[in-house]
Order: structure tokens, then sequence, then C-alpha cells
């Protein structure tokens, strides 16, 4: 699987029913959040890069919720 880029990675947040919060005081992320019924998930993405390394990737996955085949369905 190839990996992402942070754009698409927001784009399938964005599908998914995440909403961005706004940036970060630095402005080097910005944070997407999405409410469910037992609490809000929050999820914070590091903006303009071309590759997301793996570990990172799995860490924003478990933030999310999605399993990784949801996810990448959505970014595809």
């Amino acid at each position: 699987m190839a990996l992402p880029s942070s754009d698409e990675v927001i784009a399938a947040l964005i599908k998914d029913g995440f909403h961005p919060r706004g940036k970060s005081r630095g402005g080097s992320h910005q944070v997407f959040r999405k409410e469910l019924p037992g609490g809000a998930r929050t999820v914070p993405i590091i903006l303009g890069k071309k590759e997301i390394p793996r570990g990172t990737l799995r860490s924003w996955i478990r933030l999310a919720g999605p399993t990784a085949t949801h996810l990448a369905a959505l970014w595809k």
C-alpha cells in the first residue's frame, strides 16, 4: 500500500465525518474532530507532508477510530 500525503488523509477524515477545528498556534498542525455518541474523537494532522510515515499513519488511524482498510478506501 502506498503511503498517503497529509492532504489525502485530511480528505479521508472529512469524508468520514470529521470537521476541522482550527490550526495549532504554531501553524504546523490542524486538528480534526468528530462527535460520537460515546464522546468525541480528535486527530491532529501535520500539514504539507507528501508522504506520511507508517507509524504516524497508524497513530492517526488509532485516534480516528476506523480500521486501516476503511480509512485507506476513503483516501483512494
